[in-house]
This record gives C-alpha cells, sequence and structure tokens, in this order.
C-alpha cells in the first residue's frame, strides 16, 4: 500500500543520508557520490568505527520496536526519516508481534520512496509518504497519515538517527512538541541523535555533510536530554545505543560509546 505522491528530482550526483548510510549498513543501493562522501566519513574515524555505529543504530530500532508492540502495547508507529528498507524494518518487527500493527513510514528521499512503495506492496495497514520533517504540521495532516493512524489512540513516534540532520535554528524541539502534541498519553517517542561526546573526530567528520542534500550536526548528551524534556523517560533513560536493552545481538556492552549515538524512549505522559 503506498500514498502514490509525486516524487522530487532524483539527483544521483549529489551525496543523500539515507543512501550513505545504506553504504554504511553494506546495502547496495547508493551511487558513486554517495559512496565517496561515506567514505570520507569512514576514512575521519578510527577503524570500521562509522559502520558500527550504523549496525547499532539498526539493532537498537528493532529492540525499540519490539519493546513498543511486545511490552508497551503500541500498535500504532509513524517513521519519520524511515531511509532505505532492509532487513526488520518497522512493520516487519512490529506485525511479528501483533499482525494489527499500523505502520506510516515518511521520508523526503525520492529513492527511499521509491523503494518503500514497492516494499509495502500488499502490506496491510502500512504506508509511506513523502514530508520533510521540518514540516511536522504537513506529516501530521497528511490524508494517507489520517487514514492508516487513529490520532486519538496510542501511536509511536520513530525519530531515529535523523534529529541530528536539524540545525539549533531549525527548533528540534519544536518538532517534537508539533508532532506529539495530538497524540493521547501513553504516546511513545523513540529517538537516536549522533554525538561527539565519544570522539571528538566525529565534529570533523560530519562536515562532509555539508555538501549532501542534509547537513548533519552532533549534540552533546545534555542537549539531547533537553530535547527531552517533560517526557517519562522509559528505563535505563537516556544511555549509549548498546545500552539500550541490550540483547544476545547487541555488542559493543563493554564499549558503548563507539557507537557514538545516544538512545532513548520517552512516554507522553
Amino acid at each position: 500500500m503506498s500514498s502514490g505522491q509525486p516524487s522530487d528530482v532524483f539527483r544521483p550526483d549529489i551525496p543523500s543520508p539515507a543512501r550513505m548510510y545504506d553504504y554504511y549498513l553494506g546495502g547496495k543501493d547508493h551511487y558513486p557520490a554517495d559512496r565517496e562522501a561515506a567514505e570520507k566519513v569512514i576514512g575521519a574515524m578510527p577503524g570500521g568505527l562509522i559502520r558500527t555505529a550504523a549496525r547499532q543504530n539498526r539493532r537498537f530500532l528493532g529492540r525499540a520496536v519490539r519493546y513498543l508492540a511486545a511490552e508497551a502495547g503500541i500498535r500504532q508507529f509513524l517513521d519519520i526519516g524511515a531511509g532505505l528498507p532492509t532487513m526488520g524494518s518497522v512493520h516487519e518487527i512490529a506485525k511479528g508481534v501483533a499482525p494489527e500493527s499500523r505502520i506510516v513510514y515518511v521520508d523526503n528521499d525520492p529513492i527511499v520512496l521509491a523503494h518503500g512503495r514497492e516494499m509495502l506492496q500488499g502490506v496491510d495497514q502500512a504506508v509511506i509518504v513523502q514530508h520533510d520533517l521540518r514540516e511536522p504540521e504537513k506529516i501530521l495532516g497528511d490524508e494517507w497519515l489520517r487514514r492508516t493512524l487513529d490520532l486519538d489512540r496510542p501511536v509511536a513516534v520513530l525519530l531515529v538517527a535523523v534529529l541530528h540532520f536539524l540545525a539549533d535554528e531549525e527548533d528540534p524541539r519544536r518538532v517534537i512538541d508539533t508532532l506529539l502534541a495530538p497524540l493521547p498519553s501513553g504516546s511513545h517517542l523513540v529517538v537516536s541523535h549522533a554525538t561527539a561526546d565519544s570522539f571528538p573526530e566525529l565534529d570533523e567528520a560530519i562536515r562532509v555533510y555539508r555538501k549532501a542534500t542534509e547537513n548533519a550536526y552532533n549534540r552533546t548528551r545534555d542537549e539531547v536530554a533537553a530535547l527531552l524534556d517533560g517526557l517519562q523517560l522509559v528505563e535505563p533513560g537516556l544511555v549509549w545505543l548498546p545500552q539500550w536493552h541490550p540483547d544476545a545481538d547487541t555488542g559493543l556492552v563493554d564499549d558503548p560509546g563507539r557507537s557514538v549515538c545516544y538512545a532513548a524512549i520517552a512516554r507522553k505522559p
């Protein structure tokens, strides 16, 4: 099921964060410009760190969705900045726990939209729509989102590895507040966010994104925590990616700062 909305003009000559992330994960949906930019980021950091961080983000997403579906009873998921589809997508995990789960993916990358529509063919109550995180009102007002999600019932809003593409002047806290405002108590927010707290070199490495379709911005733990102020953090709170409900497949438990990302799930009171 898809929205059928038109995509923006495709520019393979400009690096895309979604396609760079796909490259970090070892995917195949990227172009020379993406690979060149991604290799610059990889080369600016200690060996293997960027690819490790990308895998940690993906594993956290899986653990978060399983927790929300199995333990928090969430049946509606809004995944913004969804990225290119890969194994263990939100609808696969959520519907594996509760087949009645409803999922809306949101992205502004035309390649993500094309692949997402193909992936969701024949999947009940799962759609992908084209919007930008910077315009949360348009996301919430989307016709296909409104057809798929009941905003009078709890929704999990997933902002995994996407808030660090918003500059401070774009007011990421306002974006979060706007997304959560119409949702009832018991809704949840899932966040992961890049940081240079463990590896200061990351501040220089992400300058590569200045020539991509989106710039990137590291934030400190205190800055990420401020984005979650007023919400009820699920234990263990705001931690390194591999420290959030680790399982046998997590990895990095002994050196969690190598994930260069903080993670949290927070509940709307």
